[in-house]
């Protein structure tokens, strides 16, 4: 999970990659923090769309998370 003092870190690198830049260190963190960032909203986001639920014209009730189609394979 993502706390504001995490994102308070990602603003702050971004305003000192604008202004100085940053070290390599700096951009290593920045990229873990925004990758976590990331990770926390597609969360947030599946939890909130498996909890629709759709009424038919029939009137039965189907959740969203259960017509969920298998993803596609591709073939290389």
């Amino acid at each position: 999970m993502i706390t504001d003092k995490d994102i308070a870190r990602i603003n702050e690198l971004y305003h000192k990659s604008k202004k100085e830049g940053l070290t390599p260190e700096e951009k290593k963190e920045q990229a873990t923090l925004r990758g976590a960032y990331i990770a926390s909203i597609r969360e947030n986001l599946r939890a909130n769309l498996e909890k629709i639920q759709i009424e038919n014209p029939d009137g039965t009730i189907e959740n969203v998370k259960d017509r969920r189609r298998p993803p596609k394979k591709y073939i290389q």
